[in-house]
C-alpha cells in the first residue's frame, strides 16, 4: 500500500481535480490510498461560518452560502450535469451541516468547529472520488471518522493508536484505489474531531503506519522541501535528501511543508516520505528517510509571525526557580498557548508564544497576579538551522533584534 496526500492547493478548482487523475495515471493507482484535504480555501471558509455562527447569525448564513456555491460550482465544472449522484451527495452533506447549525445547542466553540469545518474534507473527498470513477479509475470512498479514533479534545484531538489500528485494518480490503479524508476523526461518542490545523499530513502518516505502507508522498505546489519559504525569501534551494531527525527538527521549529506530528510514526516503521510537485510528478522531489544526510547542506530558515513575547520577573526580587517555572507552564497550558521559545535567567523568564485561541488578555491577568510582566505583541521568530555568519547578518540588516538564542546548530532570533 502506498499513501498519497493531496492538500487543498492541489484540488482548489476543477483543473486541479483533473490533474489528480493525471498524476495517478502517471504514477499508478493500485494498492494506493489518497488522503485529501478540503478544497482550496474551504477550511478558511468553514471557519468563517463558525465565527459568524457565534457572532452574528446572518454573517454565518452569508458565509455558508459561499461554501454552498463553491462546491456546487465545482460539481458543475467537473461533471457538466452528467452525474446526478454526486450532486445529490453534495446537497446531502451541505444539508447535514446546515441542520447541525440550526439545531446545535452546544456553546463550546471548539466542538462546533470540529462538527462544521470537517465538512470541507467530506465534500472534497466525495467529489474527487466521484470524479475518479467518472474518469475510469475505480475508487472506493472511506469515511476517516470510522478509522481515526481519538479523545474529545476538539480541534487538537489525541489519537487512540490501538483503536485506530483495529479500525483501519477492518476498513481496508482489496487493491482498489481508496479515497479518504485528512484532518478528521471521531471520539467515543462518534462526534467528529479534528487533529489540528494542517493535520492532513498527520492523517497520511497514521494510515501509513497502521497499514504498513511502503511509502508516503505529499503532493505540493512546490518541487520539494525548500530551505526557506519562497514567499518570504528571494533565493531558496531545494533539499533533495533529509533524515527523519532533521525533518523533525525543521517541523518542530515550524517549517510548514511537513506537519510536526507526521514524521514520528513514519520513522518508527522506517517508511520513506517523499515531498513532490503535483505539477511535475515524475521529478524526484525531496526524500525523507533513515540516516540520510541533508543534501545540500545549507542554512534552513523558518519564520513564525504574529507571536507574543512575554518577559516575567518576580516582584520580591527572588529567583525564578522550579516552583515559579512550573506555575508559569501550568498557566500556558491552561490557556492553550503554543510555546515556541523559552529563555530564563536567575531573575527573569522569557517565553515566545502563539495565541491560537485569543486568550492572551486572560493569561496576562493571571500572570500579573504573581509576576511583573512585559508583553511585546506581534513579534516574528526566525529560526535558522545550520546557521552561518552570512545568514545571521542578512536578517539583522532588515529587522530589529529583540531576543536571541543559539545552540551549535540552531539560531533563533525574535525580531520586530
Amino acid at each position: 500500500m502506498r499513501v498519497f496526500k493531496f492538500g487543498g492547493a492541489s484540488v482548489k478548482d476543477a483543473a486541479g481535480v483533473k490533474n489528480v487523475v493525471q498524476v495517478l495515471n502517471q504514477m499508478g493507482h493500485q494498492d494506493t490510498l489518497l488522503v485529501i484535504s478540503a478544497m482550496g480555501k474551504m477550511t478558511n471558509a468553514f471557519e468563517d461560518v463558525v465565527s459568524g455562527y457565534f457572532a452574528q447569525p446572518q454573517t454565518h448564513l452569508e458565509a455558508f452560502h459561499q461554501v454552498e456555491d463553491f462546491h456546487r460550482n465545482m460539481v458543475r465544472d467537473l461533471f457538466e450535469g452528467q452525474h446526478p449522484e454526486i450532486e445529490e451527495r453534495v446537497k446531502d452533506l451541505l444539508g447535514q451541516c446546515r441542520t447541525f447549525l440550526e439545531n446545535n445547542r452546544s456553546p463550546h466553540n471548539s466542538f462546533v468547529y470540529d462538527q462544521v469545518v470537517s465538512f470541507g474534507e467530506l465534500l472534497s473527498t466525495s467529489i474527487v472520488s466521484a470524479y475518479l470513477n467518472h474518469s475510469g479509475i475505480a475508487a472506493t470512498w472511506i469515511d476517516a471518522r470510522n478509522c481515526i479514533k481519538t479523545d474529545n479534545d476538539y480541534r487538537s484531538a489525541h489519537l487512540d493508536w490501538e483503536l485506530t489500528q483495529a479500525a483501519i485494518l477492518a476498513q481496508f480490503h482489496g487493491t482498489t484505489l481508496k479515497v479518504t479524508q485528512g484532518f478528521i476523526g471521531s471520539d467515543d461518542n462518534n462526534f467528529t474531531t479534528t487533529l489540528g490545523r494542517e493535520g492532513s499530513d498527520y492523517s497520511a502518516a497514521i494510515f501509513a503506519y497502521c497499514l504498513g505502507a511502503t511509502d508516503v508522498t505529499i503532493w505540493k505546489d512546490v518541487p520539494g522541501v525548500l530551505n526557506a519559504d519562497p514567499r518570504v525569501f528571494d533565493k531558496t534551494q531545494m533539499l533533495h535528501h533529509i533524515s527523519y531527525q532533521e525533518a523533525i527538527e525543521l517541523a518542530f521549529y515550524g517549517a510548514s511543508v511537513i506537519h510536526p506530528k507526521t514524521l514520528q510514526p513514519l520513522q518508527r516503521k522506517e517508511i520513506p516520505l517523499f515531498v513532490k510537485s503535483f505539477l511535475n510528478p515524475k521529478e524526484p522531489g525531496t526524500q525523507v528517510g533513515k540516516g540520510v544526510r541533508m543534501r545540500p547542506e545549507v542554512p534552513c530558515y523558518i519564520v513564525k509571525k504574529g507571536l507574543s513575547l512575554l518577559r516575567l520577573s518576580t516582584r520580591d526580587f527572588s529567583f525564578i526557580v522550579e516552583d515559579n517555572i512550573s506555575d508559569i507552564f501550568k498557566l500556558l497550558h491552561e490557556y492553550k498557548m503554543s510555546v515556541d521559545l523559552i529563555q530564563n535567567s536567575a531573575i527573569s523568564f522569557s517565553v515566545c508564544v502563539y495565541d491560537k485561541y485569543n486568550k492572551m488578555e486572560t493569561l496576562l491577568g493571571a500572570l500579573r497576579a504573581r509576576f511583573d510582566v512585559q508583553h511585546q505583541p506581534d513579534v516574528t521568530l526566525f529560526t535558522i538551522r545550520h546557521y552561518d555568519d552570512k545568514s545571521e547578518k542578512e536578517l539583522l540588516k532588515t529587522h530589529k533584534l529583540v531576543l536571541e538564542q543559539r545552540t551549535q546548530t540552531t539560531l533563533q532570533l525574535v525580531m520586530k
